[in-house]
């Protein structure tokens, strides 16, 4: 699954994994399944796109140095990826970071996309515990933990609208 966004990003959101139903089925990521309205109207909110996202690869939403990409780049059995595969994408996620010549911020969603992104950049996990909210000064770049705006985070609660719009706004304020 390719990254959307464009090159000369200096906001990264990392995801775990292209969904069966959204990005494999629609070719971009975070779009067709229900976690997409989430992240991309809290993206809208504070300032990273233009146009208006409608659930398809061709609605006219554009990215405002902002790039989404996944930690794993194909759709994992179970909609959850194995180690072996995360490891086996570990290049991937280098090569997507490395490519970035003015990163300076990475949003992580989930557990999985925060330990994929410091094995990637050669960090210890244990000096970087993921907990939602947290920031973290990691090789130069401001890394921020969330949630995951899956569907079953948000309907059990364990995240909400609000809860994603703050961290959204606290990578906002870091530009």
């Amino acid at each position: 699954m390719p990254s959307f966004g464009p090159d000369d990003a200096r906001l990264l959101v990392l995801g775990l994994a292209p969904g069966r139903m959204g990005a494999h089925r629609t070719g971009r990521a975070f779009t067709g399944d229900a976690s997409g309205p989430t992240l991309y109207a809290a993206l809208a909110a504070h300032g990273f796109t233009r146009g208006t996202f409608d659930g398809r690869p061709d609605d006219g939403l554009d990215l405002v140095d902002c790039m989404v990409s996944n930690a794993v780049r194909c759709v994992p059995p179970a909609n959850r990826p194995t180690a072996a595969e995360t490891a086996g994408c570990r290049p991937y996620l280098a090569a997507r970071l490395a490519a970035l010549p003015r990163l300076r911020a990475v949003l992580c969603l989930g557990r999985v996309a925060h330990e994929a992104l410091l094995r990637a950049l050669g960090a210890r996990l244990a000096d970087h515990p993921f907990a939602h909210g947290a920031r973290h000064a990691v090789s130069g770049l401001a890394v921020f933990d969330s949630y995951h705006c899956s569907r079953y985070n948000m309907n059990t609660g364990r995240l909400t609208p609000q809860m994603f719009h703050a961290v959204v706004g606290a990578v906002a304020a870091e530009f």
